[in-house]
């Protein structure tokens, strides 16, 4: 270790990631996980968990079941104030016990791991899980710990948070106004919209990808991913890499493959329903049946890491699945930025994409060749899949450029700047 190393290692922090959950695909918990790759290779900063739900190891995390928006007391506080326009005095009792435990977990957990920064993953945003937020909110004001706020998705962009009883909890804690916060956002709407609303000032950081390293490719445990999964060899693998949630505009994707009209390509959908309900996957069960489109959905043959399931049938990641698609539809309607777009492109596929606010604000512009929706499927979007289906040549044109594009403007080398930038800030004696 040089003498300019071992400076930079002994200013390292430890910091501390909260949040409700840390497991799993979702984007708050991958990009988390890119967030504390980038901190140790700025200067060997340490990184340490708490959640609800965690899959990281136990030596450097805290689970507090009670920090799930799916534990049984959280779930019983959203059912009784969301959607209401008032609460109970007796419900201000509940929200003021579970704050006061899950604070007293986060004096210990800070206490246990001798942490120095905080970086609140979402939890300060969305009201997934409001004691929470208030906790975290009232421990940064008791202790005046840096923090960093990143924020994923706010309140106001969700239409079940626009009318309930803990409108002052909202209000005072997602996200709270503190003088140690910095505060973090991936997309220039929701920058504005926190300065318009709340008076607080944000630095715009993108989701990150590591373009610096290239993609795996199939090895020996996935290479068998197509005949396990029932493929023939002629067919086609069409890649919705998402949850089935009304927002991803799946039926856009449905209707793409049937202009289409080729029975080689199966639209294959990688994720379950989720905590939206059923109907919308019902939905689209029944349009691909009418539409005469094959939807395969694999939710079952995936997992978060490769396994085995109880009856011994092979279980791959999505990273495994990947490297088999000819296409990635992305048809969402709305999205806060688009993990999966950029995913995409990380393993060099081509996306057709519905354009949603955020990608035509804060991604479109960078000049990615992207064949676009634009609310429907029109017959041009159509020859352009197409082509990009049956011309090898020009899919791997296409896609190196687009790798390219997003080296400059997603790689990690962007987050080493940001969080460069923040961390010089909130540490600031």
């Amino acid at each position: 270790m040089g003498e300019l190393e071992a400076v930079e290692r002994s200013m390292s922090h430890r910091v501390g990631f909260i949040s409700t959950r840390f497991a799993g695909n979702d984007g708050v918990s991958l990009e988390s996980a890119k967030w504390a790759q980038i901190l140790w290779e700025l200067g060997g900063h340490t990184s340490y968990w708490y959640a609800g739900r965690l899959d990281r190891a136990d030596s450097v995390s805290m689970c507090v079941p009670e920090a799930s928006f799916n534990h049984p007391f959280n779930a019983w506080i959203n059912k009784n104030v969301m959607n209401q326009p008032k609460r109970s005095r007796a419900m201000t009792g509940r929200i003021h016990d579970l704050t006061a435990y899950l604070k007293s977990t986060l004096y210990r957990f800070c206490d246990k791991f001798e942490i120095d920064l905080l970086v609140p993953q979402n939890c300060l945003t969305i009201p997934m899980h409001v004691p929470l937020g208030i906790a975290l909110t009232e421990f940064i004001a008791e202790t005046g710990i840096p923090t960093i706020a990143h924020h994923h998705d706010f309140y106001w962009e969700r239409e079940r948070f626009q009318t309930t009883g803990v409108d002052d909890y909202i209000d005072m804690a997602f996200p709270p106004r503190l003088p140690t916060v910095q505060h973090v956002v991936i997309n220039q709407t929701a920058q504005e919209e926190l300065g318009w609303r709340k008076g607080i000032p944000a630095m715009l950081c993108p989701n990150l990808f590591d373009f610096e390293h290239p993609a795996p490719e199939p090895d020996d445990y996935s290479s068998d991913f197509r005949q396990e999964l029932g493929f023939a060899d002629d067919d086609v693998i069409i890649l919705q890499p998402t949850r089935v949630v009304a927002r991803k505009g799946i039926e856009h994707a449905i209707k793409l493959m049937q202009m289409l009209c080729d029975p080689r390509y199966k639209l294959v959908i990688t994720h379950e329903a989720g905590d939206e309900g059923y109907d919308y996957m019902h939905m689209i069960s029944e349009l691909a049946n009418e539409s005469g489109v094959d939807v395969r959905f694999i939710a079952d043959r995936l997992a978060d890491q490769r396994q085995l399931d109880v009856s011994g049938r092979k279980l791959y990641t999505l990273w495994d699945v990947y490297p088999f698609a000819s296409l990635v539809t992305y048809p969402s309607l709305y999205e806060g930025f688009g993990n999966a777009l950029l995913e995409a492109i990380y393993f060099r596929k081509p996306v057709v994409i519905n354009r949603y606010a955020n990608f035509a604000r804060d991604i479109e512009p960078r000049g990615f060749q992207l064949p676009a929706i634009n609310g429907f499927v029109t017959r041009k979007t159509v020859e352009q899949v197409r082509r990009l289906l049956e011309d090898e040549d020009h899919s791997r044109e296409v896609t190196d450029f687009n790798y390219t594009i997003a080296t400059r403007f997603f790689s990690y080398e962007v987050g080493r700047r940001k969080l460069s930038a923040l961390m010089a800030n909130v540490l600031m004696d």
